[in-house]
């Protein structure tokens, strides 16, 4: 059996979403996981999956190994025997970039094992699966990267309160700018709960404002008016840079995306690396993302949300 998951980018309130306010999200089809499975002639569940090395039986793997953690999960919660199985893994979502590469191998692996064993799973209990996953290996995330990628369509996301999907009144075009650099969630969303800790007003203050930019991008979108989305992104970028979770590559990035004539640019999800978003018309879209990689993007992924 085969099941599969599109990538992600948060378009605003990454980091504020942690803290029970609003964020915005979009799949990236563009980029996706592919998981089969299929029943083995050896003993055990062998796992290949060549994007990260690895090609093992399951009991191999260390504890908290991420692959290891959705199998293992699964058959414990669906009560039923471990049968011999091989499991291949296929990704183009790069690792740890932002785009939701963990939460998209457990939504695909799950549907796949839910799919092979007659046990199959409704889009809820299948958000509510990979959130437990993503809890033990991000420390305390939103929860958004599991719910855009579940339900494969653009999502206005509060931490515990069911996800809402929504369309755009009219499609517009994404450029995402890869750093090359690892952006591992949970040491960005630890700074920031440090930072929290030691200024609360402070740091509330701007995820208050970081929920207004929200609700409005949220209305633009759906009013057919996504140009004013640009401004937005750049104002929540400066948000995210108040908080401590901007690199210099990210700045360097968002500033090259402007110059070259995107209506607007922020980073998108935990920082520190990863990625970058950009706003623009789509005749543009191939000359800012030629920019971006002059200016050092690893990779650009042009994206439209319709």
């Amino acid at each position: 059996m085969k099941a599969s998951a599109p990538g992600k980018v948060i378009l605003f309130g990454e980091h504020a979403v942690v803290y029970g306010h609003p964020a915005l999200a979009i799949p990236v089809t563009q980029v996706h996981v592919d998981v089969e499975v299929l029943d083995s002639s050896r003993r055990g569940i062998w796992i290949h999956a060549p994007g990260i090395n690895l090609d093992a039986e399951l009991n191999s793997l260390p504890d908290g190994h991420p692959v290891g953690s959705v199998i293992l999960n699964f058959f414990q919660r669906q009560g039923i025997p471990v049968p011999a199985l091989d499991i291949a893994i296929e990704s183009t979502i790069p690792v740890a970039a932002g785009l939701g590469s963990g939460a998209a191998v457990s939504v695909a692996l799950v549907r796949a094992l839910a799919l092979h064993t007659a046990n199959p799973l409704s889009d809820e209990q299948v958000n509510e699966f990979a959130y437990e996953i993503e809890k033990l290996h991000h420390g305390t995330p939103s929860g958004i990267d599991n719910t855009v990628i579940t339900y494969a369509k653009p999502v206005y996301f509060v931490k515990d309160m069911p996800a809402i999907t929504f369309k755009a009144g009219k499609p517009f075009t994404i450029v995402i700018g890869d750093t090359g650099i690892p952006a591992p969630t949970k040491e960005s969303v630890g700074s920031v709960r440090r930072l929290r800790m030691h200024d609360q007003c402070a740091v509330e203050n701007i995820f208050n404002e970081i929920e207004q930019i929200t609700l409005i991008g949220r209305r633009s979108i759906e009013s057919g008016k996504p140009e004013l989305l640009g401004e937005l992104m750049d104002q929540n970028h400066e948000f995210l840079q108040a908080l401590t979770v901007s690199s210099p590559e990210l700045d360097n990035l968002v500033k090259t995306a402007r110059k070259a004539g995107a209506l607007g640019a922020k980073l998108s999800g935990g920082g520190r690396g990863g990625n970058m978003i950009a706003l623009v018309e789509q005749p543009k879209a191939q000359a800012v993302a030629g920019a971006l990689i002059s200016a050092g993007a690893k990779h650009t992924i042009i994206t439209e949300v319709s």
